[in-house]
């Protein structure tokens, strides 16, 4: 025991108290998210019903890459920079942890700081159930377990690949730190991550740029991000992404921003500050187009 003023305090009652204010915090946070979802649902039912018209959806795409994931990192510097309003963020692979986070409220210069400062390769190794790296996410992420991605502060979703029909699989709902973990799981370098009766893998082994989604989720606007190299060329055949699909979403993003990271690989993260240099270079040309957007949605 522990005085405390007049009092005899337990330590074990203060880890107990440590606890539920714990559980506490959470709740007050999910009571927080569940209002916004209802003001959210609200607005759109008042919109439909012939309220003032509202600007068009901008969705911030991600692409997958591995170590190649810092550019996005980069380009985001200046999507910040620019003022366009993100209104739903859609990744895949790497592009579903960076996605995932800036959803919940991280942004370009905290994501610089998590890349620079993890020890990706000691991550990896090791890591092949990985649980170290959803240790990291929820570290980062404490406060979101299950919850629907449409009423984080910015409406996420994420791709990864059901293995027993081998069909793409978009998560909208649940574990945030598991379904990011799931997109990112590459086949024989992750474990598959069970969600109910689907074992999931990597989004990139069917759809690396997700444009498609976004436009289902109702975006008007899709600036993506895609981290390839020479458009798939130097893919392994035996995960090569749906070309049709991947060539289509290109062509459907309004501005597409696909840094130069000839040279760099999956697993290049002993480069992580050369490649979050070369996103800024890549966001700075987009720079034009993104303020000219942003004039657009005034």
């Amino acid at each position: 025991m522990f005085f405390y003023g007049d009092w005899f305090i337990n330590p074990d009652f203060y880890v107990h108290l440590q606890i539920k204010m714990k559980n506490v915090r959470r709740f007050l946070n999910f009571i927080l998210l569940l209002l916004v979802c209802m003001a959210v649902q609200s607005q759109e039912v008042t919109l439909s019903s012939g309220g003032k018209k509202s600007r068009p959806k901008v969705a911030l795409v991600l692409g997958g890459g591995g170590a190649k994931g810092a550019a996005e990192v980069g380009v985001l510097k200046y999507i910040e920079q620019s003022g366009v309003p993100i209104d739903m963020v859609v990744g895949t692979s790497i592009g579903s942890i960076v996605g995932g986070l800036y959803a919940v409220g991280y942004r370009s210069a905290e994501l610089d700081s998590m890349f620079r400062q993890q020890d990706w390769l000691k991550m990896g190794m090791g890591s092949l159930m990985g649980d170290s790296i959803v240790r990291v996410l929820r570290g980062m992420a404490d406060e979101y377990g299950e919850v629907d991605f449409d009423c984080l502060p910015i409406p996420f979703r994420c791709v990864a690949v059901d293995m027993k029909s081998m069909k793409e699989v978009v998560l909208r709902q649940g574990d945030l730190s598991q379904a990011m973990r799931a997109s990112m799981a590459i086949p024989l370098v992750f474990k598959p991550v069970k969600i109910g009766d689907m074992r999931l893998v990597d989004g990139g082994v069917l759809n690396n740029l997700p444009v498609d989604v976004a436009k289902d989720m109702g975006a008007d606007i899709v600036i993506a991000v895609d981290l390839t190299v020479n458009k798939h060329v130097d893919s392994t055949p035996l995960f090569r992404p749906d070309l049709k699909k991947y060539r289509q979403n290109v062509e459907a993003a309004d501005i597409y921003i696909n840094p130069h990271l000839k040279g760099y690989g999956a697993h290049s993260f002993n480069k992580i500050g050369e490649m979050i240099l070369i996103g800024e270079e890549a966001g700075k040309k987009a720079l034009k187009d993104l303020k000219k957007l942003k004039k657009k949605l005034k």
